[in-house]
């Protein structure tokens, strides 16, 4: 897929709606925009091994680790029936 967006004076742009709901970027969300030598890459930043879930401190390295795994299950899921849908 290939979009394109204008940049504003301000040096802001738009990322397309579709490229949004098929990576589950939301507002407050990172990306991180990475010079290679075919050009710009932009990447959505994402944390493993637990880290930056909204859970409180005591909770294990193992609970942790599964609420990880059901939530990047549930972006699969998103993600599949987003493909189906288009």
């Amino acid at each position: 897929m290939s979009k394109s967006t204008r940049i504003t004076e301000k040096g802001q742009t738009t990322i397309p709606k579709e490229l949004r709901e098929k990576y589950d970027l939301e507002p407050g969300d990172e990306v991180v925009w990475v010079d290679t030598d075919e050009g710009i890459v932009v990447k959505k930043r994402t944390r493993t091994g637990g880290r930056g879930l909204l859970v409180p401190d005591e909770t294990s390295a193992e609970k942790r680790e599964e609420i990880a795994d059901e939530l990047n299950q549930r972006l699969r899921d998103r993600r599949d029936r987003n493909y189906e849908e288009a």
